[in-house]
């Protein structure tokens, strides 16, 4: 079950050092971090120094294994996951990583792979430079355990601890369980600090969330914290900096909001059922941008929801735009519109320039079971890695089902998938159209033989209308046609373009 996933690059170590380049830059650039709390579990895999600084390194889970059941009632169990390690700082220019491993490393992988990062291996010993603050995964003796590297640009507008409005979580451990935030109010998680809890806000304005600490939701259970972050009728918010760790349900979740800027968060240690990462929700005028998301769910996520209470489905969603993001997909859809599509419009969204270094279920896709008018939508310069070997997702049948040690071979993820139907989760009894979609510049890497794709309509009123499909390239070969790209195009689907 834990064989190596290579992927390029990958080093590959016997029993000599490779000698491959990883220059540490000199002189050493600013680094700041914070100790961790006493008390707050970190990870016995990894020790970890950035630009010769030490940088504590958490725990936190995962998933093992893509084995999943609609919520059964109960936790999901713990066997199905494992432990992996986290770090995060801040740098104000190039730095050297330097990671020391418990057990001597065969393999290593740095992703995402369009960073070029190479890192020197010796023993125990991995050295790799960063030229930016930008998320990054370490992978030794293949997808298991893995280790993530948060690093940041220096903090701005840090709030003094009684400035009026504020509240302020100082370095150490706090347990002030749920927050609801008011208008004109900051929540700040400082350096150092582990906040479990959640935080809410319902019809307030002017809010922020900010700092590098950590929210962590692990002592609720499902459905008592609500979330990391969960945000209903908001304007004019910001969430910037965190680490959101262990949600019980969906991690940062946007409901009927307005003018809303989610930058720079981290998404880590999701496993639970559900654990979808950050989902916007009927809502307008949405910045998604610099994030890192690891999600047992669906990650990078557009719906339309309706509820017998309280519901926003009659609210478009409109202008959002998820940017310079990288995501790990352990179950479902890396970016995904749908499968809830309940709203009068889903308009003018932008995936761009992001990296899914692995996904489960299908990279992008608009899985349309309700009514809205879905159109504009793009995703623009996609870089998608895709395993030699990729464990097959198995639904849990029974409660004492294990997934198996040798799952298979031949499974690979979907690329690209437009779908209209009915599906599991339809609330509106009339199904809407998709309209003017772009896929733009999307790059496959790493499987010899690259994921499939499908478009496919419900009917003739509707259908799938003028999709294009420009600078498509499988591993570095143009995909100029369906044939080339393994597309199928079904039913009630008209005018799908390539463009070179």
């Amino acid at each position: 079950m834990r064989r190596p996933m290579p992927g390029f690059p990958t080093l590959l170590l016997g029993a000599a050092v490779l000698p491959v380049r990883a220059a540490p830059p000199d002189p050493a650039p600013a680094v700041s971090t914070a100790p961790a709390p006493p008390g707050e579990a970190l990870s016995e895999d990894y020790t970890l120094t950035v630009s010769g600084r030490p940088v504590p390194v958490y725990a936190c889970r995962v998933s093992a294994v893509p084995l999943n059941q609609v919520w059964p009632g109960y936790q999901r169990p713990l066997d199905q996951t494992e432990i992996a390690g986290f770090a995060y700082w801040d740098m104000t220019g190039p730095a050297a990583v330097e990671v020391r491993c418990r057990l001597a490393p065969k393999t290593v992988a740095v992703r995402p792979i369009s960073f070029g990062i190479v890192p020197e291996v010796d023993g125990n010993r991995i050295v790799f430079a960063l030229d930016r603050p930008r998320p990054v995964v370490v992978e030794v003796n293949g997808t298991h355990r893995a280790l993530h590297l948060f690093p940041s640009p220096p903090e701005t507008s840090v709030p003094a601890p009684d400035a009026p409005g504020v509240r302020y979580f100082g370095p150490g451990v706090h347990k002030p369980g749920r927050i609801e935030l008011q208008s004109n109010q900051t929540v700040y998680l400082a350096p150092g600090a582990v906040v479990y809890g959640s935080l809410h806000a319902t019809g307030a304005t002017k809010i922020r969330i900010a700092g590098r600490g950590i929210l962590d939701v692990g002592p609720y259970e499902r459905g008592r914290g609500g979330g990391a972050v969960r945000l209903s009728d908001c304007a004019d918010a910001v969430v910037e900096g965190i680490v959101m760790r262990d949600p019980d349900v969906w991690c940062c979740s946007l409901f009927g909001c307005r003018d809303v800027t989610v930058s720079n968060v981290k998404l880590v240690g999701l496993w639970r059922y559900n654990a979808d990462g950050i989902d916007v929700c009927n809502s307008e005028r949405v910045a998604v941008r610099d994030c890192f998301v690891r999600a047992f769910d669906d990650a990078l996520v557009i719906k339309g929801l309706k509820f017998a209470k309280g519901s926003f489905d009659d609210r478009p969603v409109r202008d959002v735009r998820f940017s310079r993001c990288v995501v790990w997909c352990d179950w479902g859809r890396a970016m995904e519109i749908g499968a809830e599509t309940c709203a009068p419009e889903i308009a003018g969204v932008v995936f761009e320039d992001c990296d899914i270094v692995r996904t489960t279920h299908i990279a992008m896709d608009i899985q349309h079971g309700d009514r809205a008018a879905v159109h504009d939508i793009r995703f623009e310069n996609i870089r998608v890695e895709v395993d030699d070997w990729n464990p097959p997702p198995r639904m849990q049948k029974t409660r004492e089902e294990r997934y198996p040690e040798q799952p298979g071979d031949g499974y690979c993820p979907t690329l690209l998938e437009i779908v209209i139907r009915k599906n599991f989760y339809s609330k509106d009894e009339a199904r809407g159209t998709v309209k003017d979609i772009l896929f733009k510049d999307i790059a496959v890497t790493g499987r010899r033989e690259p994921p499939r794709s499908s478009f496919r309509g419900l009917d003739a009123e509707h259908g799938v209308d003028g999709v294009t499909i420009r600078n498509l390239r499988l591993n570095g070969q143009p995909a100029g046609s369906a044939q080339e790209a393994r597309l199928t195009v079904g039913p009630h689907v008209r005018d799908v373009r390539f463009e070179p």
